[in-house]
């Protein structure tokens, strides 16, 4: 007998935390602050345990996929959009990251918030973004996708500006929300685009109909002689949404600037919600995106440039969360590499292992925040190990996590990737071979600031103890007198450890079904893990070439990663950072003395936000004042004001003739008459 999914269950998972995020916004002040927590974190709680429930049924029980119509949203002529749900493997996968990160974020939040005026308000805007997550992955047709990809992103404008008293949060939030809208409406075209050539927004409809309506080379004219490929048009369109969402070069200067938010809102923004919106849209869209190699290499550049020069921007950060948010910048790329090799199974893994290590990252760091009384500068902590061994032990984790050695969670992950990127270099030309070297040597650039940020923070001398010299005194200025950092409280390390447990080496287990199809019950059936939510062409499929050649098994597959330039490259940027900021400090200053012309290019972060606020965003201006300028004295004062002063004019004039005597007209007349006569009298002789 088939196992069915019940709808009422997925009306539960979407709709628990929206019932939450009411409660908290619109009752606040009744239930207070102890029933707006509980009330979204029930909410959040309730749609976990179900989405665990719905993976478990897919992937444990052999469930179908769900896909059905709950209620036609609108019909015009014969158009019709419908609100409904397409829950897969790749969905179910995607809920549980979800929901499972954000419980955990609620429940750190209500230490990490406890002295905020806005607690209630706060618990209902994380909520809302749970719920508009959801919205988005559960979709089964391009417009409710693109609802949710909205409601993210002006709830992600909420949460960065929270603190809506700061200047820098409100500069911050408009970045986002503004930097968001140039993406979005590369996406808006790409579903107008799917809608004029499909006649329809439903996935599978979309899906099924993609080969002989854009595949086959066909083209449009977008300008007259030059036939563009339908589907590069569609997939193009459709990735610049993702370059928005999930922060990719040149569309990656708001994620950075996100972290003036609460720090619980930068590990759901960096860790499982809105970033990586992109990374499941372009997977959930293989279909099409497999028609286009156009699209697919200009993923992988965009992917390999985000990967490298990102991360290198994390190597000169001093703020703790900053280091993590570039992190966060590198990792994305690395995930889009793997959409533009096809690997699309391998992006979705790494997005699930880095959503956990990630998340852990970020609240470890708001747990060393908290004990520094929110001072963020690594350069005045040091030694925090002995005064925070949960947090300690907890980031190392999420450390190890990230730069991915064998064994490792991320290293199946991340490994994975850089295979997949060297064996799609192939008949890629240099975009793949600078997209195999980019996530290879981005390798190095991630070891270097992980563990730098490990060491500034918790090895070596208290430089916290000097901090009123440099103005911090350790004293919050709010009435805390100066006192000795220490451990947070269990409302913030019980998630740090519930974190840590999956970044471990879930990856171990979870990397062979996921990626390369192997099953757990040794029936001897092999299927992708992905099958019917991931399409990829024979030609195009990476990970085939990878389960053939190098997967044998977790164990094998870890052993041979101590043979790959990546482990080496990880090793010798692990060396690197312990040699500059463990065994000689002072060689960190020396290396930004002799390097300070890089060091300053990466400090300006190569100047993309000059270009986008003082160029486009001030040229922008400039050109307004100018437009106004035009407006106002070439238009409306010389061709409206300027006409009507003329008519005045003219008018004056004639009102002198005007006289009302008679002798005065006869005068007229008999001038008139002479000049007349004088004329014809002329042309006559």
């Amino acid at each position: 007998m088939e196992i069915v999914i019940s709808k009422v269950v997925l009306l539960a998972i979407v709709l628990a935390p929206l019932a939450g995020a009411i409660v908290a916004g619109l009752l606040g002040r009744q239930v207070g602050r102890l029933g707006a927590q509980s009330a979204t974190i029930l909410g959040v709680a309730v749609s976990c345990a179900l989405s665990g429930w719905v993976l478990w049924q897919l992937a444990g029980q052999g469930a179908a996929p769900f896909n059905e119509n709950v209620y036609t949203w609108f019909q015009v002529g014969g158009f019709e959009v419908s609100i409904g749900f397409m829950v897969d493997k790749l969905t179910a996968m995607m809920m549980v990251v979800v929901t499972f990160v954000s419980l955990l974020v609620h429940v750190y939040s209500i230490g990490y918030m406890a002295d905020d005026p806005g607690y209630q308000r706060f618990f209902s805007y994380i909520s809302l973004f749970t719920f508009s997550m959801l919205a988005l992955v559960m979709s089964n047709n391009f417009l409710q996708l693109f609802f949710g990809w909205e409601a993210v992103g002006v709830v992600s404008y909420l949460l960065i500006g929270f603190w809506f008293k700061r200047p820098t949060a409100v500069f911050a939030n408009l970045k986002a929300f503004l930097v968001n809208r140039v993406g979005d409406f590369g996406m808006l075209l790409g579903i107008a685009a799917v809608a004029l050539w499909f006649g329809t927004l439903d996935y599978a409809t979309v899906f099924a109909n993609a080969g002989p309506t854009i595949g086959d080379g066909q083209t449009y004219e977008v300008f007259e002689g030059h036939p563009w490929s339908i589907a590069t048009i569609i997939c193009v369109l459709l990735f610049i949404g993702a370059m928005g969402k999930s922060a990719q070069v040149p569309l990656h200067v708001w994620l950075p600037d996100s972290l003036e938010g609460p720090t619980p809102i930068s590990a759901l923004i960096h860790a499982a919600t809105m970033v990586t919106a992109g990374i499941f849209m372009v997977a959930r869209m293989s279909p099409l995106f497999e028609l286009s190699e156009f699209a697919l290499q200009f993923i992988l550049f965009i992917g390999a440039t985000t990967a490298f020069f990102t991360g290198l921007i994390g190597i000169v950060q001093n703020d703790i969360k900053r280091v993590v948010a570039y992190s966060t910048l590198s990792q994305l790329g690395y995930m889009t590499v793997a959409l533009g090799v096809s690997a699309y199974s391998a992006a979705v893994f790494h997005l699930m292992t880095h959503a956990f290590f990630k998340a852990l990252l970020f609240l470890g760091a708001s747990s060393v925040i908290i004990a520094m009384h929110h001072e963020q500068d690594m350069r005045r902590m040091g030694g925090l190990r002995k005064y925070m061994p949960i947090t300690f032990v907890t980031m190392v984790v999420g450390t190890l996590a990230l730069v991915a050695p064998p064994f490792f969670r991320g290293f199946y992950s991340k490994d994975t990737i850089i295979a997949a990127a060297k064996f799609g270099a192939e008949g890629k030309g240099w975009v793949g071979t600078y997209g195999y070297w980019a996530v290879l040597l981005g390798a190095f650039v991630t070891s270097f600031y992980s563990f730098r940020l490990l060491y500034m923070t918790f090895f070596g001398k208290e430089r916290f103890r000097d901090a009123p010299a440099q103005g911090h005194g350790h004293d919050d200025g709010h009435g805390h007198p100066a006192h000795e950092p220490k451990e947070s409280p269990w409302v913030v390390t019980l998630p740090l450890v519930l974190l840590a447990i999956p970044s471990i080496a879930i990856g171990f287990f979870t990397a062979g079904p996921m990626l390369f199809g192997t099953t757990w019950s040794g029936s001897g059936e092999v299927l992708p893990f992905f099958l019917g939510a991931i399409d990829v062409l024979p030609e195009h499929d990476t990970l085939a070439r990878i389960a053939d050649e190098l997967w044998h098994g977790p164990v094998a597959f870890a052993l041979h990663g101590f043979l790959t330039p990546a482990f080496w490259l990880t090793a010798a940027g692990f060396v690197l950072a312990t040699v500059m900021y463990v065994w000689r400090p002072g060689l960190a200053d020396r290396a930004r003395r002799v390097f300070a012309l890089p060091v300053k290019v990466l400090e300006k972060k190569y100047w993309a936000d000059d270009f986008w606020i003082g160029g486009l965003a001030g040229g922008s201006l400039e050109l307004g004042k100018a437009s106004r300028a035009v407006d106002s004295r070439l238009i409306d004062g010389l061709f409206v004001n300027g006409t009507a002063r003329l008519v005045g004019l003219a008018s004056g004039v004639l009102r002198r003739l005007q006289s009302g005597r008679l002798h005065d007209y006869a005068f007229a007349m008999i001038l008139g008459l002479i000049v007349l006569l004088a004329v014809l009298i002329h042309y006559w002789t």
